[in-house]
C-alpha cells in the first residue's frame, strides 16, 4: 500500500469516527438532571446575535456540551478510576475513599464563618426568647473528623472547633455529642449519620436538656440500597449502604406537620424512600419548618431544634420526651418570619448543626 493510499484511508476513518461522534452528540438523548450527582444539567443556551456577540452563547453551550456528552456517566467513572487507581490521586473532586468510607474534603476551619453563625443563632435568641427559655447547643462533627487525619488528608482540628464555639457562645449551654461518634456511626456513601446508631446521643441531648426519653425502638430495613450524595460525586463503582429507620409507641402516634406546604406529612415518607435521596424520607427531607405533636407525653415540655438535615433523623429520637417538637431550618426560612408560625414562650431551644454548615455558614440567612 503506497503511502498516498494509506494516508487517504486513515482521513476516511477520521472522517467517519468525527462524523459518528458529532452525530452521537446532536441526536444522543439529553438529560436534564443527573441523579448520581443530584443536580440539574445545563440546557441549550439560547441563540440569538445578541448572545452570540457577548459570549453568553458559546461559554453556556461549553456547559451544556460536558453536561450532555454521550456516555457522560461512564466517562466520569473512568476519569475517577484512573485519577485513584494508576495517578494515585488522594481525591477526586474533592471526595476521598478511606476505609471503604467516601468523605468530602472539609479544611481548613474558618473562624469567620463560625461566628456568622454564631451572630445568626444570637439574633434569634434576641428576636424571640426571654428568660424563661433554656438555650442549649451542639456541634455534630462530620465524618472527616474520624477518616481525614488518619488517612492522611488535611483535617480541621475538630477539637479546637468545637471549643471556639463553647467559647463564643454564651448565650447557650454547649452539650458535647463527638465523644459518643465514630466513623461507623456514618453511611459509607453520604454525608449524614446512621439514625441506628444514634439512640446515645439522642438521650445525650434530651438528659442534657432535662427530658427523658423512655421509647424502646424496633428497627426496620428499606429492601433499596441506598446510594448517597458522594457516591455520586466520587464516581466510582463502590458497594450501596444499607438504609434503617426506627419505630416505637410515641413515632407510630406522632402527627408532624409540614408549615411550608401546609400539609401533615409522615414521620418516615416511604415515597421518598423510593426517591432520588432516600434520606429524605426522615421527615420528608429539606423543609423550612416542620412541628411534630407527641399526643402520648405526659408532660407539655415543647422544644425548638434550629437545625440543618442531620436533624431530620434524630428528631424522631426525641419525640417521646416531649410534647411537641419544631424543626426550623434557617438555611431555607428568613428567622425573621418564624414569628408567624412558631411560639417560643416556655419552651427549650437546641441548635443542632453540623460543622459542614457551621463551616459554611453563608447558607443561614
Amino acid at each position: 500500500m503506497d503511502i498516498r493510499r494509506k494516508d487517504k484511508i486513515l482521513c476516511i476513518i477520521f472522517a467517519l469516527f468525527f462524523a459518528a461522534g458529532f452525530l452521537l452528540c446532536v441526536f444522543y438523548p439529553k438529560e436534564n438532571y443527573s441523579d448520581s450527582e443530584r443536580r440539574k444539567l445545563s440546557a441549550l443556551p439560547e441563540l440569538s446575535a445578541k448572545t452570540v456577540w457577548n459570549g453568553r452563547f458559546m461559554s453556556g453551550f461549553e456547559t451544556f456540551a460536558a453536561d450532555t456528552f454521550p456516555f457522560r456517566e461512564q466517562l466520569r467513572t473512568v476519569k475517577a478510576l484512573t485519577a485513584a487507581e494508576i495517578f494515585r490521586r488522594g481525591d477526586n473532586n474533592g471526595i476521598y475513599v478511606s476505609e471503604g468510607f467516601l468523605s468530602k474534603l472539609e479544611y481548613p476551619m474558618n473562624a469567620a464563618s463560625l461566628d456568622r453563625a454564631l451572630s445568626r443563632f444570637r439574633y434569634v435568641c434576641g428576636k424571640y426568647l426571654t428568660e424563661e427559655n433554656r438555650v442549649f447547643l451542639s456541634v455534630i462533627p462530620d465524618k472527616n473528623c474520624f477518616l481525614a487525619k488518619e488517612s492522611g488528608r488535611p483535617s480541621m482540628d475538630y477539637q479546637a472547633f468545637e471549643d471556639y464555639v463553647k467559647r463564643e457562645a454564651d448565650f447557650a449551654e454547649y452539650i458535647t455529642i463527638s465523644d459518643l461518634l465514630e466513623k461507623e456511626d456514618y453511611y459509607k456513601t453520604d454525608t449524614h449519620w446512621r439514625q441506628e446508631r444514634i439512640e446515645d446521643v439522642a438521650k445525650r441531648l434530651a438528659e442534657g436538656m432535662g427530658a427523658a426519653l423512655l421509647e424502646e425502638y424496633e428497627v426496620h430495613t428499606l429492601d433499596a440500597d441506598f446510594y448517597g450524595v458522594y457516591y455520586g460525586q466520587a464516581a466510582l463503582p463502590l458497594l450501596p449502604d444499607e438504609m434503617k429507620y426506627l419505630t416505637g409507641e410515641a413515632i407510630s402516634a406522632c402527627k408532624v406537620y409540614d408549615w411550608q406546604n401546609g400539609r401533615e406529612i409522615p414521620v418516615y415518607s416511604m415515597e421518598k424512600a423510593e426517591g432520588k435521596d432516600p434520606y429524605e424520607m426522615f421527615l420528608s427531607g429539606p423543609l423550612s419548618l416542620v412541628t411534630i405533636e407527641n399526643p402520648l407525653a405526659k408532660e407539655g415540655k415543647r422544644l425548638i431544634i434550629f437545625r440543618d438535615s442531620f436533624g431530620s433523623a434524630i428528631a424522631p429520637l426525641l419525640v417521646s420526651g416531649y410534647s411537641e417538637i419544631t424543626l426550623a431550618d434557617i438555611r431555607y426560612m428568613n428567622p425573621d418570619n418564624l414569628e408567624k408560625f412558631v411560639d417560643f414562650e416556655g419552651c427549650d431551644v437546641l441548635f443542632l448543626y453540623s460543622t459542614l454548615v457551621l463551616n459554611n455558614s453563608e447558607t443561614l440567612k
